[in-house]
């Protein structure tokens, strides 16, 4: 056990937008430490977004991670030999973590070309309410809701 937890380290804004959400986006997205190239992409996909939608790019982007965080998830929990899946709240750092790898994680699966294509396909898909990442956060709440009964053996 350790003693005490680790402190949250502090994230700079990105360069453009002045926002630690960014960052915190393409630190998720970044490969091998190539920042530069996370960050080229991400900006290359919000100017897609912007060209594909009426709205400005990062606002699609927050409405997109806004329809894709989840409320619930279910944990598995061993009792008397038999594992229930049991559904707990998601608190806010990790529903925004959740939010951006399944983003980031089904942009990597699509069929465009470049990475600035699929991620700003998938900000477009999500923020209209549509796409994989959206059908995993509904997956979840449905599993969730499945699991209701067993809410009591919550720890």
């Amino acid at each position: 056990m350790r003693k005490s937890r680790p402190k949250k380290r502090v994230l700079l804004p990105d360069p453009r937008y002045n926002d630690r959400t960014v960052t915190r986006f393409v630190n998720n997205m970044m490969v091998d430490g190539k920042k530069n190239l996370s960050f080229k992409i991400f900006y290359d996909a919000l100017e897609l977004v912007e060209k594909k939608s009426e709205e400005g790019g990062l606002e699609t982007w927050k409405k997109a991670l806004d329809n894709v965080m989840p409320g619930v998830e279910v944990k598995s929990r061993r009792v008397g030999g038999a594992t229930f899946q049991i559904p707990s709240e998601v608190r806010p750092s990790r529903k925004i973590a959740l939010g951006m790898k399944w983003m980031i994680s089904f942009a990597r699966k699509r069929n465009e070309k470049t990475m600035a294509e699929r991620l700003a396909g998938e900000i477009v898909a999500a923020a209209k309410g549509e796409g994989a990442s959206v059908k995993k956060k509904d997956d979840t709440h449905r599993m969730a809701e499945a699991n209701k009964a067993f809410a009591h053996f919550r720890v």
